[in-house]
């Protein structure tokens, strides 16, 4: 028994949600950095003011996931849960660029990126349910042709209506553009709209269909069953204590040696991990290990050969991107247009130009997800995601030898390959690798080894740019392309299961 093909407007109709998805994430990521400043933040507070964003993820990801493998009802599976994800992503918009203070558009970033986080997470096992292996990377393309779309109109928004509209982009000091109001009351609309029509026109299979289908697929590989490898609580004990042990000195040395604040946050992680690991030891010692956050915390550390290697690629890949999407505004208005006067029109005319380049490597996106499925027939896809990995890190590292703003949509075009591809090929490699039964939780602690990456830059990346770069944000494109570099030699190691 194997899964049926689906035709193309069924993949379309499955995936379409992510249109909207990425309309809300290109909001955030174009112009969430461009709020703060609105509001009084220093270039040196940014990548503070972003963690909290990925954090949630961190959190969110794993649980919606586990959630979501356990759930059936009348809406199924995975669908109730991106529903309500794109219930509050809209409200969330809709109050963001209003906020008054900047703790609050703090508190919104987090709350805005913890909704995406509910809606997104299902999707991506949506496609490992649905569809038999040879169409995931279809599938996963079709999301990434979706994503650039979406991001593309999210990221331009505030220039069109500008240059096409003829609003004004600037505002009175302390005050968001109403060009930047009325883009996110557009994503509003798109992200409620666009999920809506993937709920109602996508079914789902059965718990018995998909465990029909999971034993034929184990079948034809010669396994007769994925276990999960139950390990004794002296592991998690062990891991636990050594993990707090490490974050302890890590901040007790940031501490001494007057770093910057931010740097606390590695101490900080590593001593709640460390805490949530002694926890679950401490439950399963006790015979409760009976529980989600156990089985996630299991499952953690069961994670297939495969996927352990892909990790080292997510880390390094979305290091970049983040490094990326902080830093670009402040990066491009400071180095290319010469100011950080968020009052001045040069400052504004930069941050909109900087809205149409995030717009242009996501169109490139959208077009290259047509490409990757005959890319990877060709090179295979874990050598079409490292060619494509290669193409933005180059990219990235050209930005401080352009001097024409102009022309900075050139290394986008390397960008928007390597997106395109971090959007369908790990998952694509991932989902032939782990157990359909635990698709949903799997999806949700790979996107660990997005997160971690995201809350290094955002700890680190202010720090190293003052001691090191005299501040300049342009330099956090290179060291970000750098670890793009590094992404696509790691796929070296990843070994294509399907």
């Amino acid at each position: 028994m194997q899964k049926p093909r689906l035709s193309l407007i069924q993949i379309w109709n499955m995936s379409i949600g992510f249109l909207g998805i990425q309309v809300a994430f290109g909001l955030q990521n174009a112009n969430a950095s461009r709020i703060f400043q609105t509001l009084g933040a220093d270039i040196n507070e940014l990548a503070i003011l972003w963690v909290a964003a990925p954090l949630t993820g961190l959190l969110v990801q794993p649980v919606i996931g586990h959630l979501s493998d356990k759930t059936w009802g009348r809406l199924g599976r995975r669908r109730p849960y991106f529903l309500l994800g794109a219930i509050l992503v809209t409200c969330s918009l809709l109050i963001m660029p209003s906020s008054p203070a900047l703790w609050f558009a703090a508190s919104m970033l987090w709350i805005l990126d913890a909704s995406i986080n509910i809606t997104m997470e299902p999707f991506r096992a949506f496609v490992g349910d649905l569809l038999p292996d040879e169409q995931r990377m279809s599938g996963f393309a079709a999301q990434s042709f979706f994503i650039g779309v979406g991001a593309v109109g999210a990221s331009a928004l505030p220039w069109m209506l500008t240059h096409w509209f003829g609003m004004d982009n600037t505002a009175a000091p302390g005050m968001v553009p109403l060009t930047v109001h009325i883009a996110f009351y557009v994503g509003a609309a798109a992200i409620l709209l666009t999920v809506l029509w993937t709920v109602l026109t996508t079914r789902e299979y059965s718990p018995d269909q998909m465990a029909a289908f999971e034993a034929a697929r184990l079948a034809r590989r010669g396994v007769d069953a994925v276990t999960r490898i139950d390990r004794p609580a002296g592991t998690f004990q062990r891991w636990g204590l050594l993990s707090a042990l490490i974050g302890l000195a890590v901040t007790l040395a940031v501490g001494a040696a007057g770093l910057e604040k931010e740097v606390y946050i590695l101490g900080a992680g590593l001593i709640a991990f460390g805490a949530a690991l002694l926890v679950h030891a401490g439950l399963k010692a006790a015979g409760k290990g009976d529980n989600g956050f156990s089985e996630v915390m299991e499952d953690l550390f069961a994670m297939p050969p495969v996927m352990r290697r892909l990790a080292l690629v997510q880390f390094f890949s979305w290091f970049a991107l983040f490094a990326m999407w902080i830093y670009t505004t402040s990066a491009v208005t400071g180095f290319h247009y010469q100011t950080s006067d968020t009052g001045s029109q040069a400052y504004n005319d930069g941050a909109d130009w900087v809205g149409l380049l995030f717009a242009v490597y996501n169109g490139v996106a959208a077009i290259a997800a047509f490409l990757l499925p005959a890319i990877a027939r060709l090179l295979g896809r874990r050598g079409a995601h490292m060619v494509c990995l290669g193409l933005g890190g180059a990219g990235l590292i050209s930005f401080p030898l352009i001097s024409d703003p102009s022309l900075l949509w050139l290394p986008m075009i390397g960008v928007g390959f390597a997106w395109s591809s971090i959007l369908s090929a790990p998952y694509s490699i991932l989902s032939a690798a782990v157990p359909a039964a635990k698709m949903g939780v799997y999806m949700g602690i790979f996107n660990i080894f997005i997160v971690v990456p995201q809350v290094l830059a955002a700890s680190i990346l202010g720090a190293v740019l003052r001691a090191g770069f005299g501040g300049e944000a342009i330099w956090a494109l290179v060291l970000g392309g750098g670890a793009m570099i590094l992404a696509a030699l790691s796929m070296l190691a990843v070994r294509d299961e399907s």
